[in-house]
């Protein structure tokens, strides 16, 4: 799995509501010390068990798939903190050693639409 391009990711979702499927997006809000991906990366989860994106491997993304599912289930958006920790990066093979946050949202097709989205942020600006 790699990055995904924010055209694709609306793609994608737009694609899967059309059919009437509920998309998870999970979006790496904050990051602080050394992690796998920068804020922004993004992964999408489908009903049928795909996803597509990184949000940045290895044990991250077992967690965060486990949130993705439960946010699935539920319909429940959420913001979640993963810790990497030096102990459980050098048990894993990795060299990171910081904290994400993770923001875990449900697209779900009679809620709202990317046309919806596309429509309110089209006027916005990002300020960092």
């Amino acid at each position: 799995m790699g990055t995904i391009s924010q055209a694709e990711l609306y793609r994608l979702i737009a694609e899967r509501n059309a059919g009437g499927e509920r998309v998870v997006v999970a979006t790496v809000a904050h990051t602080r010390g050394s992690t796998p991906q920068r804020r922004g990366a993004k992964m999408l989860f489908f009903e049928n068990g795909e996803v597509a994106g990184t949000v940045g491997g290895g044990c991250i993304e077992a967690e965060v798939w486990a949130e993705a599912r439960e946010a699935m289930r539920t319909g429940a958006a959420g913001l979640h903190k993963f810790s990497l920790t030096a102990d459980e990066a050098s048990e894993e093979g990795m060299v990171c050693g910081g904290t994400m946050e993770i923001f875990i949202d449900v697209w779900d097709a009679a809620k709202k639409t990317v046309a919806d989205v596309q429509a309110a942020t089209a006027d916005a600006v990002l300020m960092s």
